[in-house]
């Protein structure tokens, strides 16, 4: 399992590409609240979301080994704009499979970034393709999420947000298959313990708390949200005790709740968001989240990976 040190080492590594993101206030929150609200901006991040930072640790850490056959990857979408974008700095090539339903934004992001772009059926269908594929063409398989370096380089925003914010005392972040928020809870464990970390999901795709019903990683027989970067079927072999062991609280939203949410971040705070970007916001709109008596609050808003259609269809 990884630790604060392996966070550590990858804020070196991405120190030189990747500038922090910026704190926004949520004004109409934080008020509602009577405390601040605070908006960690990785829809500003390169290639829109979070996502950069796993990737290109990933391509810091690989052997040429790993690299020799091209890398393989299943996405929604932000996993493979960020992995395209790093696997091109590095002179790899990509080949990434998406559901058919995923965003045309994301697809053609992807494939403007030199990613080979396969659509296949749902996204448990293009995991079985995927597969195949890494038989067939020798492929390294770079997870989305269930990865540790993945994990490690996703936990760099709980560094940023831990010195952005020192009197924070709890941090809401979206839940999809679990690796940004489970290296944002081995960093806030070891460097603020008495923070709450709280993720949410939708709830029609509420992956991480089935696993912790079942005691262990489960496939969800049926994915339907909007919120398409969230839509795990299931979580990860690493994610899911890291999550178990670090957050304090799992919530749901329901898709009512996921387009208010987009409306607020939109109107209110004057930010183009996706989706799934949008989650941890809706929890704390609905006044669903059990926060501490005092203290400044974190949402991180995960990527702005939206298209026109998209947009539409929330505004």
């Amino acid at each position: 399992m990884i630790d604060l040190n392996d966070i550590r080492r990858a804020r070196e590594r991405l120190r030189p590409t990747l500038t922090p993101t910026p704190l926004v206030l949520d004004h109409e929150l934080s008020r509602r609240l009577a405390r601040r609200v605070w908006l960690k901006g990785e829809l500003f991040q390169c290639t829109g979301s979070f996502k950069a930072r796993g990737a290109l640790n990933w391509l810091a850490t690989a052997s040429g080994e790993e690299l020799a056959g091209g890398l393989g990857a299943v996405s929604a979408g932000n996993h493979a704009l960020g992995l395209a974008w790093a696997a091109r700095q590095a002179g790899v090539a990509v080949t990434i499979v998406m559901p058919e339903n995923a965003s045309p934004f994301k697809v053609e992001g992807s494939r403007a970034l030199g990613a080979e772009v396969i659509l296949h059926g749902d996204i448990n269908d293009a995991w079985s393709r995927m597969h195949a594929l890494v038989a067939e063409r020798g492929l390294t398989l770079v997870h989305p999420y269930d990865d540790e370096r993945i994990i490690a380089g996703q936990g760099t925003v709980a560094l940023e947000l831990l010195e952005q914010a020192p009197e924070a005392t709890a941090l809401l972040c979206p839940i999809g298959g679990g690796g940004l928020i489970s290296g944002i809870g081995v960093a806030v464990d070891a460097l603020r313990p008495e923070m709450s970390l709280i993720g949410v999901e939708p709830a029609g795709a509420a992956s991480m708390a089935h696993a912790w019903a079942r005691g262990g990683p489960a496939k969800l027989a049926r994915v339907s949200t909007c919120a398409k970067s969230l839509a795990a079927a299931t979580v990860g072999e690493h994610t899911y005790p890291l999550c178990r062991r670090h957050v304090d609280t799992l919530l749901q939203v329901d898709e009512a709740a996921i387009h208010a949410a987009m409306h607020h971040l939109l109107y209110r705070a004057k930010l183009v968001v996706e989706p799934g970007a949008v989650v941890a916001a809706a929890a704390l709109l609905e006044g669903i989240a059990p926060l501490p008596p005092e203290g400044d609050v974190m949402v991180v808003i995960t990527g702005g990976n939206i298209g026109r259609e998209e947009l539409r269809d929330h505004l």
